[in-house]
């Protein structure tokens, strides 16, 4: 007997990330596609997700009602809104759909109701699936207990000119990663450039910058710097790709799970 395909759907599909997602799953031949979902404001309705994508006719229309599709998808992958998101959330734990979450921006009351769900279903949140990105917060925990607590800290991301939220998703995991090490209250420990006399930098302090500009994929820097001497950690993506492989991946990984909260870095056993 052959080994069942895994079905993947797709949240947020006409998106960046989207896109890239069904382009990467149409190569594969342990998974297929067998669900795309589109926002409602979107005039695509009943069209092949393939000749929108100018990619060719795949033989899979777009929809924009994802309970309608719910016998459709073993596992979803949703890149979509913070409030869509949480809408699809609600429904894969009433049907016991497992998701793969790669939206950000979310607010702490949207968190805690992730982390609630996955108590019902299997949930993979990441703000960011590449495996470069994940070796480096495995790289933060050594290198913050080599460090002494006056270090000054520094978080530099750049993206593209259209991305809504700031600092990034992964900008934010990467100082909580540090955060949680130093043991401090990253809202408490964060400092964010504004104009102005300002006065000299505050010690024990965990600096943000952000840069919107172009194209730019995602790249994100850590510098740790003392008198003499820094250290910086840095991760460029050129594509969208890595991202991508790695939420297909993580859909793979949890289809065989069946309740829990999960990372990136449980997927890859880091």
């Amino acid at each position: 007997m052959k080994n069942k395909l895994i079905r993947l759907g797709i949240s947020g599909a006409l998106g960046r990330m989207g896109k890239t997602l069904i382009k990467e799953i149409i190569k594969k031949k342990t998974i297929v596609l067998n669900s795309v979902l589109v926002n409602k404001e979107n005039t695509y309705i009943q069209d092949d997700i393939g000749e929108i994508l100018n990619i060719g006719k795949i033989g899979l229309n777009t929809s924009h009602y994802l309970e309608k599709e719910i016998n459709n998808f073993d596992v979803l992958i949703d890149f979509s809104t913070p409030e869509n998101t949480i809408k699809n959330l609600g429904i894969c734990e009433k049907y016991k759909k497992n998701m793969v979450i790669g939206t950000t921006g979310f607010s702490k009351i949207e968190q805690n109701k992730i982390q609630s769900v996955s108590k019902n279903i299997g949930i993979v949140l990441s703000s960011n699936f590449s495996i470069g990105i994940n070796i480096i917060l495995k790289m933060l925990e050594i290198t913050v207990q080599a460090i002494n607590h006056d270090t000054d800290i520094e978080i530099i991301e750049s993206h593209h000119k259209n991305k809504i939220d700031a600092p990034s998703g992964t900008a934010l995991t990467i100082g909580e990663t540090i955060a949680k090490k130093m043991k401090w209250n990253l809202d408490r420990y964060s400092l964010y450039r504004k104009k102005g006399l300002i006065g000299s930098r505050e010690k024990q302090k965990i600096g943000f910058s952000m840069i919107r500009a172009g194209d730019i994929v995602g790249e994100h820097t850590i510098i740790f710097a003392n008198i003499g001497e820094r250290l910086e950690i840095s991760h460029k993506a050129s594509s969208r790709i890595p991202f991508a492989q790695g939420a297909i991946q993580a859909a793979t990984w949890l289809y065989t799970k069946k309740i829990g909260f999960f990372t990136m870095q449980d997927v890859l056993n880091v």
